[in-house]
């Protein structure tokens, strides 16, 4: 099968009109209308937050800096770009449109926002918009239909060929940029200067990053969306977490390790034993699997591995029951990936609606659905050593559960946990991050 996206994007729209058009039907209108998204201010100041593209706008074009820009479909014609290319001497301006994607639109530029109502449809209540509040129009006013989001959210759990292609390409430089992260860490750099080193390694700065990087040194790895960046290394340096993505054509990846400095050291065995156990995991992401069930599964294994390691003393089982498990790993086991890193629809029990409930026990869980090929999700176990979680362990009774001098002999590691995208598929699972990490080998 080809991995050229000018190969596979032409069947991504198909499949992307097909959706639509069924989604139009069940809501009732003749057009979607997609604005890209406008430029926010910070108060009292003419300073912009870093811009953000509506996620309904990148999922048919490949285009993450058009501000003001505007996608029309109407099923059983061409869909329409409007490309906002203004007249502007204190920026850059987007480029002309180019490139393998633009032969599949009717464009038309226009040089201010206003503009664009001419070239919209001429009945917005006809009309099922998609967007945010301050991206309206004239009447052209977001009004995001319930049934029509339903459908469209329910069903890009499903990745195509093309969107598959670009995970894979953010996923290329991704790892490089993880590498460079793990060469700085080991040369003794604080988090910031491994912050800079991955941003240099994956030739993008914070505002193109899927999400801010979590670069966390010894104990900070206990802190699960630790992003502070200290300036100065700890001394000394036990461990290193990361929870860092990139960007390709607005798909993301999202990836996680954790290093041992001492090589030799236990934290590392406890290192390899999650690794090995996620591995299995990530092996589960089959067709016809309940997610619930693998995030379920999850804390049996990495009960098991705390059992292993004196730092628990009752079964796995027993952890699961009692909620002790949870105390170590306060998250679920992973969420949907593709244009948002957490992406939509995790919960969805069809594309008309409905929720499909969290285990009891555990309100962190992203995905509840049970996986089809096509689906793309992250496989990420932890192990933490967290104070206030533990204080509700002795709180709750389950004290005795705990060898607490192991746990104080890892504290100061912080924690673990490893992360890989992988694709559900009719056989076994696609790895790409793995995938990612063997060809930069």
């Amino acid at each position: 099968m080809s991995t050229d996206p000018a190969l596979l994007y032409g069947e991504h729209l198909a499949i992307l009109n097909a959706r639509t058009e069924k989604a139009l039907a069940r809501g009732g209108f003749d057009h979607l209308v997609v604005p890209s998204g406008t430029l926010h201010y910070q108060v009292f100041d003419d300073r912009d937050y870093p811009y953000a593209v509506n996620p309904h706008f990148k999922a048919w074009l490949p285009l993450t800096r058009n501000p003001g820009s505007w996608l029309v479909v109407t099923p059983g014609a061409k869909p329409k770009v409007i490309y906002y290319q203004p007249f502007d001497y204190w920026h850059v301006v987007p480029e002309a449109p180019n490139g393998w994607w633009v032969g599949h639109f009717d464009i038309v530029i226009i040089r201010k926002p206003e503009e664009a109502l001419q070239h919209l449809p001429r009945d917005p209540a006809r009309c099922a918009i998609l967007g945010e509040p301050p991206s309206a129009l004239g009447s052209f006013v977001p009004n995001n239909p319930q049934t029509v989001l339903d459908y469209l959210h329910y069903h890009r759990a499903f990745k195509t060929p093309y969107e598959v292609t670009m995970m894979l390409a953010a996923t290329r430089k991704g790892v490089p940029a993880h590498r460079a992260a793990e060469a700085a860490f080991r040369s003794g750099a604080s988090e910031f200067d491994i912050h800079l080193a991955y941003c240099a390694a994956a030739r993008q700065d914070a505002g193109e990053l899927p999400y801010n990087n979590i670069v966390a040194l010894n104990e900070h790895g206990a802190v699960l969306h630790y992003t502070e960046l200290g300036r100065s290394a700890p001394q000394p340096v036990r461990s290193f977490l990361i929870d860092a993505g990139a960007s390709a054509a607005g798909y993301a990846c999202d990836i996680t390790r954790t290093y041992a400095a001492d090589a030799g050291s236990e934290f590392q065995a406890l290192i390899d034993a999650v690794d090995a156990a996620q591995l299995k995991m990530c092996d589960q992401v089959r067709a016809g699997f309940d997610y619930k069930q693998l995030h379920l599964d999850a804390h049996l294994a990495l009960s098991g591995i705390l059992r292993d390691f004196g730092i628990i003393k009752v079964s796995p089982e027993a952890a699961l029951a009692s909620g002790v498990s949870s105390a170590f790993f306060p998250h679920g086991i992973g969420h949907g990936i593709g244009l948002q890193v957490h992406d939509v629809s995790g919960f969805a029990e069809s594309d008309h609606g409905g929720t499909i409930a969290k285990p009891e026990g555990h309100p962190y869980l992203r995905l509840t659905r049970v996986l089809e090929p096509g689906m793309a999700v992250t496989i990420e176990p932890g192990v933490y050593f967290i104070d206030m979680l533990l204080d509700e362990v002795k709180k709750n009774g389950q004290a005795d559960s705990v060898d607490w001098a192991r746990v104080d002999a890892f504290k100061p590691y912080g924690g673990i946990r490893i992360e890989d995208d992988v694709v559900c598929t009719e056989g076994a699972p696609q790895n790409l991050t793995r995938e990612g990490f063997a060809e930069a080998a």
